[in-house]
């Protein structure tokens, strides 16, 4: 066991569950997603400038996406950061065409981007998640995944990591059930009355936030463990693989 102060704190007479967010955790689609992200924002902003005379100023792939469309469902992600540059759209509908100017269509051109990505490059799991979720299974853990990401369900069968898990609570249940996008703890509390288990008996393990569970563990992939820590995670890691025993 290379760190036992850390998966000492996961037994099995405290938790029963562990629900694990998709991008950054399990798989490397959090750099997919904010390259999109990017690709997308730039040029509408672009485009938005040659109408209307606005100076273009760059999505920016660290602050704004960490600020203000990290781990959300995409349409909240549109809103926010056009939000924070004093753009107000129709919200449109879900179902907008991508070409339109609404929150529904910057949010549906964003989504092309990422499902063209994924055809194209691929995804991979990281190896050390993968470890350490099949150890969990055969300790007896029930184990969900928890995304905002419509793609859930594509990027977990690209990465062969789909039948690793027994729920898979995404994007397309957020909008079905109406449920509150993160950072709120709805995706997760749902995940964990799906698996039949309290969320004090459940361990949360994110790359970016953290809720009121019984343990948050952090992951810290893009050096923001101190972030973590201060957003409430209880442990914090480089790689889940050093929670393998």
């Amino acid at each position: 066991m290379r760190q036992p102060s850390g998966r000492g704190l996961i037994t099995r007479d405290r938790y029963d569950a562990v629900l694990f967010d998709l991008d950054g955790v399990i798989t490397n689609t959090a750099s997919i997603h904010g390259a999109c992200w990017k690709q997308m924002f730039d040029e509408y902003l672009q485009e938005r400038g040659r109408r209307t005379g606005e100076t273009f100023r760059s999505f920016d792939p660290v602050a704004d996406y960490r600020l203000h469309v990290d781990g959300k469902p995409r349409f909240d992600g549109v809103r926010d950061f056009l939000r924070s540059r004093g753009i107000h759209l129709p919200e449109g509908s879900p179902h907008d065409p991508p070409h339109a100017e609404t929150v529904g269509g910057l949010g549906n051109r964003k989504n092309r981007l990422v499902t063209k990505a994924i055809e194209d490059k691929g995804v991979d799991a990281y190896e050390g998640s993968v470890r350490f979720i099949r150890e969990l299974r055969r300790d007896g853990y029930k184990v969900a995944v928890v995304s905002s990401s419509e793609n859930c369900e594509a990027v977990l069968k690209a990465a062969k990591v789909d039948r690793l898990f027994e729920v898979r609570v995404d994007g397309a249940m957020v909008e079905a059930q109406n449920l509150a996008g993160k950072p709120a703890p709805d995706t997760f509390l749902i995940a964990a009355k799906l698996l039949a288990v309290e969320p004090s008996r459940a361990v949360v393990v994110e790359d970016a936030l953290s809720g009121s569970f019984g343990l948050v563990v952090g992951v810290a992939r893009r050096d923001n463990a101190e972030d973590l820590r201060r957003h409430g995670a209880h442990l914090v890691v480089n790689d889940l693989g050093e929670l393998v025993d």
